[in-house]
């Protein structure tokens, strides 16, 4: 009886939760980064920029692992882009456990991490599942990316612990191994089937019955044939535009608030949980900027929710000096940062189709991780070592979130195929 019931189970859900897994361990341990920084700072007397520019390469490398993985995930299933990607970034994170310069820092963490996280991040987890739905697509991939949140909230204060209690390299050896065991594992078990129409079966598990709903998405929509064809299109450019202002604020948090928080004399321990606050605040944004995409006219909307969020969180972090106050940015922002990972193949799926959207986000990473993810942590350790403070780098954040939540309503709506219904 329960086998037959797992049976009946629609594979997309099962895509879900490889998904869920995956990006947990990827993006938990790669957000525990700034659980690192202050220690090498003392440790290895290395400058914060020099520091932060390891996490810019990491960005840099994701993203141009982003292209390759995407372009691969439209043309196969995700099972063997996911085994190569964990073994690739356990042993970054291992090797990193035992550099001693900065060159060496760049080439583990940076290198090695940032291509094998391509292949376990968003564009081959988010796009998988987005294969796999239609009418349900925002609420699906929302509870796909809640796995980052969940691995950011589990992983971060593990981390911080160990780094405390032992040391650094203890601490990048345990992330090491926990990519590797639950990546493979997952990879190989749950993610080995390509898109529905492969397998005989319906976006959503509609039966073939089922009369068509004219729902928002790939109803109507103009078929886009090749991702040479998205560049062309300016509302692609409006999407990196958007997305690049929100991750270079994202990154550039992520990799100095637990430094700036220590500065203010918060403990490390419950500066490093910090990271693990916004990681339980996002778990409900992304469900909620997910689910809500599904349920108005336009998800563009939502993404400026997020962005208006996002701003506020800032603005308490600016003015954070004791540990409540830091907690209340880690929930504020971190619902507002939860609306990323949904949003982006979202409104890509919404606006181009989901026959190409793994080139298309892998694009759509390329330039929004490799552009503005990398320059988040460069910028704001310049801003420290110039100024001494981060009161800077926070207000810069704010200026640029406050620019792209304007810049979301000039996105326009999907074009459509002559004839059909509107």
């Amino acid at each position: 009886m329960v086998t037959e019931k797992l049976r009946d189970i629609y594979w997309g859900w099962v895509v879900v939760t490889g998904a869920f897994l995956v990006l947990g361990v990827s993006y938990g341990a790669r957000y525990c980064f700034g659980v690192f920084v202050h220690p090498m700072f003392v440790d290895y007397q290395w400058p914060m920029s020099a520091i932060s520019i390891g996490y810019s390469i990491n960005l840099l490398f994701y993203a141009l692992g982003g292209l390759v993985s995407g372009r691969l995930l439209d043309r196969m299933a995700p099972k063997w882009i996911m085994t190569i990607g964990a073994c690739l970034a356990a042993l970054g994170f291992i090797s990193t456990g035992f550099v001693r310069t900065p060159g060496q820092l760049y080439l583990t963490y940076g290198v090695l991490c940032g291509l094998g996280s391509a292949g376990i991040g968003v564009v081959v987890s988010s796009a998988s599942v987005g294969k796999w739905f239609v009418r349900k697509k925002g609420l699906a991939i929302g509870v796909a990316s809640i796995g980052i949140g969940l691995g950011t909230l589990a992983l971060t204060p593990v981390a911080g612990y160990i780094v405390k209690n032992y040391h650094l390299r203890s601490g990048f050896v345990f992330l090491g191994v926990i990519v590797l065991v639950v990546g493979v594992l997952v990879s190989q078990g749950l993610m080995g089937k390509s898109r529905p129409e492969a397998y005989g079966l319906l976006p959503d598990g509609d039966q073939p019955a089922t009369k068509p709903l004219k729902k928002r998405y790939d109803v109507n929509v103009l078929a886009y044939s090749s991702p040479s064809t998205i560049l062309k299109d300016y509302r692609f450019w409006v999407l990196v535009s958007c997305f690049s202002g929100a991750i270079m604020a994202q990154s550039m948090v992520f990799v100095h608030q637990v430094s700036y928080a220590i500065d203010n004399d918060i403990g490390r321990v419950a500066a490093a949980s910090s990271l693990g606050a916004i990681g339980l605040a996002s778990i409900f944004g992304r469900f909620f900027f997910g689910w809500l995409s599904d349920h108005i006219r336009d998800p563009k909307y939502s993404a400026l929710l997020g962005y208006l969020v996002m701003t506020s969180g800032m603005y308490i972090l600016l003015n954070t000096s004791t540990v409540g106050t830091l907690y209340a940015y880690a929930l504020v922002f971190g619902f507002g940062y939860g609306s990323l990972a949904p949003m982006m193949p979202v409104l890509l799926s919404d606006r181009f189709g989901r026959d190409v959207l793994g080139s298309s986000y892998g694009f759509l990473i390329f330039f929004t991780a490799g552009v503005g993810g990398s320059m988040g942590p460069v910028l704001g350790g310049i801003i420290y070592d110039s100024t001494g403070s981060y009161d800077y780098a926070w207000r810069l954040n704010i200026a640029v979130l406050i620019f792209i939540s304007l810049l979301i309503l000039a996105l326009k709506p999907k074009k459509r195929d002559a004839g059909n219904d509107a």
